[in-house]
């Protein structure tokens, strides 16, 4: 699932601009979640949550210039989107990498097309990560390189090829940033990613690093239902 932000002061404008983006994206058969916001403060909060931000730049506040400056500080690498009226900060765009700069009014084929080519380029990224924070730090955690996450109330371990990462976040949050990005909460302690188990049965994953971990009877069929769609996807069944 695509997760995308529209950021617009103009709260009707929002709204619209919104609705067209999920409309098309489900006209083009691409499942995604559109969020909305009215202030680049407020988008800043979430920012670690979307793959593709839409941003008007005629805000109150912290304009949309500033608030993507903000966004690439805070490591956000993903795809910026200008959807404005104004004409005069097309230049600007390239210095916090913009993907596009669309000038208002924009029709449904436009918006399409930057909308598919958007999508492709996350797809075509070279790794998929998330974005976690401990001491003030950001730090980029690669998802491919991860075995499981072990949740121990707010604290979160990572286990990786490299180590064991700690830091501190809601379970609600982390489950919603590993949407759609194979990883399965196999038990209350662990969301394991699925492309690393090798073998399994009712009770335990076994991991290729030859780590166990426990299957609860309850989701074992869920389990068994994910692990084989992710088989499927990654080429490991026809």
């Amino acid at each position: 699932m695509v997760s995308i932000a529209v950021c617009d002061d103009e709260l009707l404008e929002c709204l619209k601009i919104s609705a067209r983006i999920r409309s098309l994206m489900e006209e083009m058969g691409i499942s995604c979640c559109v969020e909305r916001f009215g202030s680049g403060e407020e988008l800043l909060k979430a920012l670690e949550r979307f793959d593709i931000i839409f941003l008007d730049i005629l805000m109150a506040g912290m304009n949309g210039m500033e608030t993507a400056k903000r966004c690439r500080e805070l490591a956000f690498e993903k795809t910026l989107i200008f959807f404005t009226s104004s004409r005069s900060y097309v230049w600007d765009a390239y210095d916090v990498e913009a993907f596009h700069y669309l000038v208002k009014p924009v029709e449904d084929e436009k918006l399409k097309t930057v909308l598919r080519r958007a999508v492709k380029r996350e797809q075509c990224a070279c790794g998929d990560y998330i974005v976690v924070s401990r001491e003030r730090q950001r730090r980029k955690i690669f998802l491919d390189s991860v075995w499981y996450f072990e949740i121990k109330g707010r604290q979160i371990d990572v286990h990786q090829e490299k180590g064991v990462f700690t830091y501190y976040e809601q379970i609600g949050l982390l489950e919603k940033q590993l949407e759609g990005k194979g990883f399965f909460r196999c038990h209350k302690s662990y969301l394991i990613n699925l492309k690393h188990v090798e073998v399994y049965n009712r009770q335990e994953a076994i991991l290729e690093n030859g780590e166990r971990i426990i299957i609860a009877r309850r989701r074992y069929e869920a389990f068994c239902q994910a692990i084989l769609a992710s088989m499927k996807e990654n080429g490991g069944i026809l």
